[in-house]
């Protein structure tokens, strides 16, 4: 429970790099309200069909007594939504970072730096995390069904699915926010997910807490650059980097500064 609360703690630490580098964080908020519009919409309009589609999926329940007809109908509908829920939040995660790959790009470099004084200089680039995206959603997918699945369970199934599927998705975003960190140190995703492996109640906590805040209304716009920002301190935290959080906003690394070599190979043989 330790490291899984520390792991949650990362993520409050992220929010602390508002402080040192505002103006690359305010960008950070960009990307993701951009996104966030096109997500709150689709899911407003998919909240307003799934009474009727609903409907559609069970005329066998027509003849049924009223109220066992209705608890059906809402399980799934519940049911339904939150899965679309759970992959609308790994699919904005995902499509986020792709689009606003160039601010998310500033603040990792300006956490780095403000953190450790360095900026390691693997390349992460853009077709790289467009892959990375694409990949957190097709992984999101089976999480999704699952919590469908479970929440169709009688009485218990909407707790059972929604544990379920924040744990899930959780770790899938936890994976997802590091790789940017992690890659750069000159590693590759098998030795990524060693290292998340390794660290599975941190990174857990450090996913539970970004994906709860994303299911409040406007929290993943808000939270999404914090969550960049702690990804990094966790990477730091998991190769045993010792970071220096009070530098100061001046520490901030500039965009366009070119990358400092960290000590790459020796943080990946940790």
């Amino acid at each position: 429970m330790r490291e899984f609360l520390a792991g949650a703690g990362l993520l409050l630490r992220g929010l602390g790099q508002w402080r040192r580098t505002p103006g690359a964080m305010a960008l950070g908020l960009i990307p993701g309200t951009l996104v966030g519009l096109v997500f709150g919409a689709a899911l407003v309009a998919w909240g307003i069909a799934l009474p009727g589609l609903v409907d559609d999926w069970t005329p066998f329940a027509d003849g049924w007594v009223p109220f066992w007809a209705g608890a059906l109908r809402t399980a799934i509908g519940v049911a339904s939504f939150g899965a679309a829920l759970l992959l609308a939040v790994v699919s904005f995660t995902a499509v986020t970072l792709a689009v606003g790959e160039p601010f998310y790009d500033r603040i990792w470099r300006a956490t780095e730096y403000s953190a450790t004084g360095e900026v390691p200089d693997a390349e992460y680039g853009f077709w790289r995390a467009v892959g990375d995206s694409a990949l957190l959603v097709l992984r999101g997918i089976p999480a999704a069904l699952l919590a469908w699945l479970l929440g169709l369970i009688p009485f218990v199934g909407g707790a059972l699915g929604f544990v379920a599927g924040v744990l899930l998705t959780g770790w899938l975003l936890a994976d997802e926010l590091t790789s940017r960190a992690l890659s750069a140190r000159g590693l590759d995703r098998r030795a990524r997910r060693a290292i998340i492996r390794a660290h599975r109640a941190r990174a857990l906590g450090f996913g539970v807490a970004t994906q709860l805040c994303f299911l409040v209304p406007l929290g993943a716009v808000a939270v999404m650059p914090a969550a960049v920002a702690g990804s990094t301190l966790w990477v730091h935290a998991a190769l045993g980097r010792v970071t220096s959080p009070s530098r100061g906003a001046d520490a901030a690394v500039p965009a366009t500064q070119p990358a400092r070599r960290a000590a790459g190979s020796g943080d990946a043989a940790r």
